[in-house]
C-alpha cells in the first residue's frame, strides 16, 4: 500500500531521514514514534508529497507520489493546523472538503450526527476557525480528514491539545476504522493510547528507523523501557 525507498531528507548539513525500505501493508496502523527531532513529522510530508526528498521516493498502491496526484483521491490526513482555511467557519470548511470528494450537506450532516461525542458547538457555530482554541482546530481537521471515508489516513500528533474524552473518543474511532480496512499512520508522544491503537509501531530516532514492533501486551512496557 505504503512503500517508502531509499527515502532521505538533508537540511544542509543534517539528515533529517534516512530510510533505506520500509513497507506498510493494506489494513495495518502503524503508530510513530520517537523524541522532537526524530524525523516523524518529515516522514508524514515526505509521504503526503509537500516537502521533496533529497533521495528516493513514497510510493502509494506502486504510484510514485511525486508524479500524479491520483493517490490525493483516497488519502486523508491532518498534520497541523496550516492544512485548514482559518478565514471559514468550522462548517464552511467541512463543505469545502467534501465538495472535493462528492459529498453533500446531508452527508456532512450525517457525518457530524455520527461524530457528534467527538466535538463541542464551537464546530457548528458561526466562528472563524482562527478564532477556535487549539483543541478545536486540531478536531475540526480530524475530522474533515475522515469525513469522506479514505482508504488512507495519515495523522500527525492527534491527541494533542485534546481533553481525555476527545482523547478516548478518537482512540475508539481510530480502532475502528482500523477494523474496517484504513491503513494508517499515525505518529504520537502518547505511548498509551499508540499501543493501544496500532498493529506496528515504528521507533524514530535521528531520522533513522530503528526499531520496528509489532504490538502486544509487552509494547508499553517495551516502549517506556526505551524512552
Amino acid at each position: 500500500m505504503i512503500e517508502l525507498n531509499k527515502l532521505k531528507k538533508v537540511y544542509g548539513s543534517k539528515v533529517a531521514l534516512d530510510v533505506d525500505f520500509l513497507t506498510v501493508r493494506p489494513g495495518e496502523c502503524i503508530g510513530l514514534v520517537g523524541n522532537n527531532g526524530a524525523g516523524k513529522t518529515t516522514m508524514l510530508s515526505l509521504i503526503l508529497d509537500l516537502i521533496r526528498a533529497t533521495e528516493g521516493d513514497v510510493s502509494l498502491k506502486g504510484t510514485r507520489v511525486n508524479e500524479t496526484d491520483d493517490w490525493k483521491n483516497y488519502t486523508g490526513s491532518f498534520l497541523n493546523e496550516g492544512f485548514l482555511i482559518p478565514f471559514l467557519t468550522p462548517m464552511e470548511y467541512f463543505e469545502f472538503v467534501a465538495s472535493l470528494h462528492g459529498m453533500n450537506k446531508e452527508d456532512i450532516d450525517s457525518f457530524l450526527g455520527e461524530t457528534s461525542g467527538f466535538y463541542s458547538e464551537d464546530i457548528r457555530a458561526k466562528k472563524y476557525i482562527r478564532d477556535l482554541s487549539a483543541g478545536n482546530k486540531n478536531k475540526v481537521g480530524i475530522l474533515a480528514s475522515m469525513m469522506w471515508k479514505p482508504e488512507v489516513l495519515i495523522l500527525d500528533e492527534p491527541f494533542s491539545n485534546l481533553d481525555p474524552t476527545s482523547q478516548s473518543w478518537l482512540k475508539n474511532r481510530l480502532k475502528k476504522l482500523q477494523q474496517d480496512g484504513v491503513t494508517m499512520i499515525v505518529s504520537s508522544h502518547d505511548l498509551n493510547h499508540i499501543s493501544e491503537i496500532s498493529s506496528r509501531i515504528l521507533l524514530l530516532e535521528a531520522g533513522v528507523l530503528i526499531r520496528d514492533i509489532s504490538s502486544g501486551a509487552d509494547t508499553l512496557k517495551e516502549l517506556e523501557h526505551y524512552f
